[in-house]
């Protein structure tokens, strides 16, 4: 946990960049851009019933984590194109070292966690746009996004470091950690295992071909060099294909978006089955590290959004995959539907006010069920046994308070209630009490 000096030292640095203008430092020129944003999140829970854990069990009693992150988003026009890179200042854990929940209640805690301060970069990437006739549109500048003029037909190439789901699984009300839900297998596809280091990013390139009412994507990124590490495999040995068809609509005059996304990732992964059959051979505890070979893991994500007013709108996502393999990348979720609603709070003229409630289930497959229940240990969780299996059930819900006076600046009240916590129904249930301070610049 942080101690008293650093906390206050970086909570100080939040604060101050809280309160730079955001018109002083964003570029009126469609050259250049300048824009930047600072996250706190703060989350606890109290104890829960747990007659039993393991090495990646969410700690009982009280507990409590605190997370900052500092970025800046930095733009420049290249020839036809833009380059953006994005350094980050980082600091503090998730709770219980982001451990024993599939669907982690923090989107905004990652894998690594430090009590000091650190930088790192995890965006730097260029843009490239090809206009293919059609209406012109006018795109706003915006974080990693320069002012331009576009037609409506046009394909879209991206390359170097950012994160796949900047691309794909985007939703407008269940995507930002730092603005809407908090929850992992809320603001993305929890069985999308989609490639990135222990931080959420990683390196390759998309492209996407807009016509009309629909788009097409596609994108090649690097798998990291084992499960769950700060390393990739810069080779490109291990890597994922992902690509989805979107598609978008109007009912009753009221704007959606339909999303379909299937993923193949490539490298060397463990099987549950295998690590079961030597733990029987060596009379030990099954150990997914030990059989990992060149194989592969596949799935699908259908992605639903949909306005019901001009407050309000609906969203939803189903996602499975093989569940043959240890999770890869994100965590250990083998099928997932989740649902919700966002609404404005025009209606109680608080314009700039969001609300949120959504609701999730995960599951796992039959084999990794199995490697659980004999006690194996996989990215998130691992409770030492798993007797009474149980869907990881999840309730959150939120309220974005845009604070007076304030430009871009919001206080956030989150509330998340797990049942079965890492699939276990011999421990929790859980609730998670949160507060995010985020501001843009």
């Amino acid at each position: 946990m942080l101690t008293i000096t650093t906390h206050t030292k970086f909570l100080a640095a939040f604060l101050c960049a809280c309160f730079i203008s955001h018109a002083a430092i964003a570029g009126e020129s469609q050259d250049y851009g300048l824009y930047g944003q600072s996250t706190f999140v703060y989350q606890s829970h109290s104890g829960f019933n747990s007659p039993y854990q393991g090495q990646n069990s969410l700690q009982t009693g009280n507990n409590n984590a605190e997370t900052t992150d500092i970025t800046l988003f930095a733009g420049m026009r290249l020839g036809t194109g833009e380059l953006w890179i994005n350094p980050e200042i980082d600091q503090g854990f998730g709770l219980s070292n982001t451990l024993g929940v599939a669907g982690f209640p923090s989107g905004e805690a990652y894998k690594v966690g430090a009590n000091t301060p650190y930088l790192r970069l995890p965006r730097a990437f260029y843009r490239k746009v090809f206009n293919l006739g059609g209406e012109e549109q006018s795109i706003s500048a915006s974080a990693n996004q320069l002012a331009r003029t576009q037609t409506a037909d046009n394909v879209i190439l991206t390359i170097g470091k950012f994160s796949v789901v900047d691309v794909f699984d985007t939703n407008s009300y269940a995507h930002d950690p730092r603005s809407d839900f908090l929850n992992w297998s809320v603001v993305d596809a929890g069985a999308f295992d989609y490639a990135a280091d222990a931080w959420g990013y990683t390196k390759g390139m998309s492209i996407e071909w807009t016509r009309a009412r629909w788009t097409l994507r596609g994108g090649f990124f690097d798998l990291s060099t084992i499960p769950n590490t700060t390393v990739l495999d810069h080779t490109f040995a291990q890597h994922e294909w992902v690509g989805e068809v979107e598609e978008r609509h109007q009912l009753e005059g009221h704007p959606g978006k339909l999303k379909l996304l299937g993923f193949i990732n490539k490298g060397n992964m463990g099987s549950y089955a295998d690590a079961l059959r030597l733990a029987a051979q060596t009379n030990s505890t099954p150990d997914t590290a030990l059989v990992r070979r060149g194989s592969s893991n596949s799935g699908f994500a259908l992605n639903l959004e949909q306005e019901i007013a001009s407050d309000l709108g609906a969203f939803a996502r189903a996602s499975a995959n093989q569940g043959s393999q240890e999770a890869f990348e994100f965590t250990e979720i083998n099928k997932s539907l989740s649902a919700g609603l966002s609404l404005k709070g025009s209606r109680w003229r608080r314009n700039d006010d969001t609300a949120g409630l959504a609701f999730v289930a995960n599951g796992l497959s039959g084999a990794a069920r199995s490697y659980f229940a004999a006690g194996g240990m996989g990215i998130l969780i691992g409770d030492g046994q798993l007797p009474h299996y149980g869907y990881e059930k999840i309730t959150e819900t939120y309220y974005s308070y845009a604070l007076p006076g304030l430009d871009h600046f919001f206080l956030t009240a989150n509330y998340q209630y797990v049942i079965n916590p890492a699939y276990n129904h011999d421990r929790g249930p859980i609730s998670f009490f949160g507060m995010r301070l985020h501001k843009d610049f």
